[in-house]
């Protein structure tokens, strides 16, 4: 017997349960089907039902109780519409469904001005191209990108990835046919948006993705370390990195670039600690603060530091003509346009993997980004100015400063437009050792040395996957470094779905092979050391058992199917083949012989009646149908519904395309009386 509480609280005996289709799918107004007392699908007419202990409820009738139910609901009416136009302004400005807090968008945007300035300009003169040519990306980035609703926090700008190619392009065809290639990649990029390519790059694994952001921050923090003293990088990355003791032994031999190096280094330490200090003071970003420290000690006399330099900025835009229109025939401009396209749309795509992983805002829409960022490039192109992509270092920046829409991005865009046309003066006041060293702080929230040790602890196989992928980046380039880092991830998957277990034994006139696990060509040696194991045994009877293995690719198969027709063709040996079942939930019954039957009458395809292998263990259960339901089970989990019972205890049977059973029924001497025998003591 078993029992329920009644609505008082009291123990009442109720009848066992009878299970029916209506208990597996509640109607409305029931509760759930541990218990049989049906709740009503109705409110009480007077008051609030009220449970205050398991068993008892209390009621809040009456007016008073009515009343403040009608006082609770205005409010929380009042409250929902509050909230509704609030999550409105938020939705239509990021998508958040949130309010906006304009303080820390603003302020998030300046933060973003101050790392994207000194990105533009030295993308552009790494590329070989005017300053005022990075500028102009990076306010297409945050105007025209930064307005979409393809990411929220993403900045874009000019592709640092892009630039030895950039260089390239510039040295063989010209700068002004640079403009023609950026407009046709950005068509190309909207062209596979709109074909929906954007969402494969959403198959990248965490490791790739840390992987990818370590490898943009190192190489940043040595490149930033020497503008960081107003010295010039010497190039590569690798070339950065082992200049770096010579540099600091460099820099303080000379007074003016030990002044501009102590006033990187103070941004750094104070973009550490600002966020310490107590106080609303705190709320004002670090680099802002940095910024106006640096242009009060640029200001002093006997003081001479770099200080930032921008030109006409109209001036440097170059619309392309006809002329450059009809250079698209030539093959190898062709080969740019789609090499940058490629290159822009992997590299924004992966920044857009990794900077999901730094919020929990709303995700990354990839095929509206990707048309976001064709329409970016297609303006560039327009303007005669470098192609763009999402950028790791300003939309980190982004996030770290607080910003929670696209309000902040599109003002970064906005500050950029306004200080290089209206107030050059005021950016030729910034010492660039300032700006190095907000990037220095960048690069080292990009590296995040921490999650190497973290990673090592959790999996090493993917701390492996995760170090490949930052040393590559380091050593190469961004998309090099990624492609690598996803075919190690692809590797280190296809190995640990391979687990394949082979065993083989011989018992009697029987060399059995048991394999289960998944069976790839990886597994592919194993396997053929097992089948040549079991093949010179020297049994009559050699049994392969795959009833276990839950994949089986064309290798292996290949490898299987060839052995058995090897071992057949000798007329030595009899092969019996045991492949994989298919679940099959509404088939006929197995076939099983009547007691008393020969092993003549039985038809030649039927296997053995069995459960337990030759080793006395139990196999792996292969349909929904087993493990099979004692007599005395079957009494009491019959419900009423007879399909419900059919579904999970009817015996199945493969289906004529189902490969279950694949037995050697040719005849053997001796065989016929060791079935027989075998049976009647099984089965007594």
């Amino acid at each position: 017997m078993t029992s329920g509480r009644h609505a008082r609280g009291r123990i009442q005996p109720v009848s066992s349960p009878s299970y029916d289709i209506d208990e597996v799918f509640p109607p409305e107004g029931v509760r759930d089907a541990r218990s049989t007392q049906p709740m009503p699908a109705y409110a009480p007419a007077a008051g609030t039902v009220r449970e205050t202990a398991p068993g008892f409820h209390k009621a809040e009738g009456g007016a008073g109780g009515t009343a403040r139910g009608k006082a609770k609901a205005k409010g929380e009416a009042k409250g929902e519409a509050k909230g509704e136009v609030k999550g409105k302004v938020g939705g239509k400005l990021g998508g958040t469904g949130q309010g906006v807090d304009l303080g820390t968008e603003i302020t998030a945007s300046l933060v973003v001005f101050l790392v994207a300035l000194p990105l533009c300009i030295g993308v552009a003169v790494a590329s070989g191209t005017p300053a005022e040519l990075g500028i102009i990306s990076g306010v297409v980035g945050g105007l025209v990108v930064g307005m979409t609703r393809g990411s929220a926090l993403q900045v874009s700008g000019p592709a640092a990835g892009l630039t030895a190619l950039v260089a390239e392009t510039v040295e063989a065809h010209g700068i002004a046919m640079l403009g023609v290639i950026v407009l046709m990649s950005g068509l190309l990029q909207i062209g596979l948006g709109m074909i929906r390519l954007g969402r494969m790059f959403q198959a990248i694994s965490i490791a790739v993705v840390q992987g990818m952001l370590a490898g943009i921050g190192l190489p940043l923090m040595f490149s930033q370390s020497y503008p960081l003293a107003d010295a010039a990088a010497p190039g590569t990355a690798i070339e950065n990195i082992l200049g770096f003791p010579a540099h600091v032994l460099d820099t303080f031999t000379d007074a003016q670039t030990a002044i501009a190096a102590l006033l990187g280094i103070a941004t750094v330490v104070l973009s550490f600690v600002w966020k310490k200090v107590p106080g609303p003071v705190r709320k004002i970003p670090a680099a802002l603060v940095a910024v106006a420290i640096g242009i009060l000690v640029a200001a002093l006399p006997g003081v001479e530091v770099k200080t930032l330099q921008v030109g006409d900025l109209l001036a440097s835009v170059q619309f392309p003509g006809p002329e450059q229109f009809a250079g698209l025939a030539d093959p190898a401009v062709l080969t740019a346009v789609f090499t940058f396209t490629v290159i822009a749309s992997a590299e924004s795509l992966f920044t857009a993997a990794a900077v999901d992983r730094m919020h929990d805002g709303p995700r990354t829409r990839y095929n509206t980004e990707l048309i976001a960022q064709g329409a970016g490039n297609t303006v560039c192109g327009i303007l005669g100015a470098l192609p763009m992509t999402a950028v790791v270092a300003r939309s980190s920046a982004n996030v770290q400063a607080g910003a929670k829409t696209r309000l902040s991005r599109t003002l970064h865009g906005l500050w950029l437009l306004a200080f290089a046309l209206l107030l050059p003066g005021v950016l030729a006041l910034i010492p660039i050792s300032v700006l190095a060293g907000v990037l220095v702080h960048s690069g080292w929230k990009l590296l995040a040395p921490e999650q190497f040790p973290k990673m090592w602890r959790q999996d090493r196989g993917e701390f492996v996957v995760m170090t490949i992928t930052t040393g590559v980046i380091v050593a190469t380039a961004l998309l090099e470094g990624v492609l690598v880092g996803l075919a190690a991830g692809i590797v280190l998957a296809a190995l640990r779905m391979s687990q394949t277990s082979v065993e083989h034994r011989v018992e009697g006139d029987t060399a059995e092979l048991v394999m289960t696990g998944n069976a790839t060509f990886l597994r592919l040696p194993k396997v053929i050391d097992a089948l040549e194991a079991v093949g010179s045994a020297g049994t009559r009877r050699i049994r392969l058992d795959l009833m276990g293995v839950t994949h089986l690719d064309h290798a292996c198969r290949s490898q299987i199917e060839e052995f058995v027709e090897q071992q057949r063709a000798s007329q030595t040996v009899r092969v019996e083949l045991l492949l994989p079942d298919l679940p099959a939930a509404k088939q006929k019954p197995k076939w099983k012989p009547r007691p008393g039957s020969s092993p003549e009458s039985w038809p030649e395809s039927s296997p053995e009646p069995r459960s337990e292998s030759r080793s006395g263990l139990r196999r792996r259960p292969v349909s929904p149908s087993w493990p099979p339901p004692q007599p005395h089970e079957r009494s009491q989990e019959r419900s009423s519904s007879g399909a419900l019972y059919d579904a999970f205890y009817a015996p199945s049977r493969p289906g004529p395309s189902a490969e279950w059973y694949y037995l050697d029924t040719r005849p053997f001497e001796g065989l016929q009386d060791s079935e027989e025998a075998r049976w009647r003591d099984r089965h007594g």
